[in-house]
């Protein structure tokens, strides 16, 4: 059994990254599924993963997790805290889940509870929000299931795939999470 499972869900546990991950984590984001959920452009070479992972702990205004499943251990996403403000007691949280098999069989909703629960449990975060592009009908139905909030609409904010897309703003506040989950 892994000694380095952070938090714990029924299904999922999240864990940190290390080096051994870089083969899976370097594999992950060149799903063209994950890259455009998630709106990324770049396209990262071996080297700069291995850096990323390398260098990702000295960062304190982050917390990124591998997201595993409890009875296999596959490594199926990653999901982090990141800009975290100590004085607004904000952050920003985003979720991959890397393979289409994976996705909508509630561990990524499981994961976002848990980091959410360490968030405003653990780091005494005030709100926590999010980004998603308005194609991605599904994370949005997910984030309101777990509680998140639409704030705003950032009109047009991305182009992907000769188009342009708007960017919803979405987020959960501390006594929000602690009235749908703690009581």
């Amino acid at each position: 059994m892994r000694e380095d499972k952070l938090l714990q869900g029924a299904r999922v546990f999240l864990r940190p990254l290390n080096a051994n991950d870089q083969d899976t984590y370097y594999t992950m984001f060149f799903n063209n599924d994950v890259r455009r959920l998630t709106g990324t452009k770049q396209a990262f070479t071996y080297a700069q993963i291995e850096n990323y992972i390398a260098n990702k702990w000295k960062d304190s205004s982050a917390v990124l997790l591998l997201i595993c499943l409890q009875e296999t251990e596959e490594i199926i996403g990653d999901i982090a805290l990141q800009d975290i403000d100590t004085t607004n007691r904000n952050a920003n949280i985003r979720i991959a889940i890397g393979k289409v098999e994976h996705q909508s069989k509630g561990y990524g909703s499981e994961a976002m509870r848990l980091m959410l629960d360490y968030g405003f449990g653990i780091l005494n975060l005030h709100r926590i929000e999010l980004n998603l592009f308005d194609f991605n009908k599904q994370a949005a139905r997910a984030y309101e299931k777990v509680g998140f909030k639409i704030e705003g609409i950032q009109r047009e904010a991305l182009f992907y795939d000769h188009a342009y897309h708007d960017s919803i703003l979405m987020s959960m506040l501390a006594h929000e999470y602690r009235d749908k989950y703690l009581k």
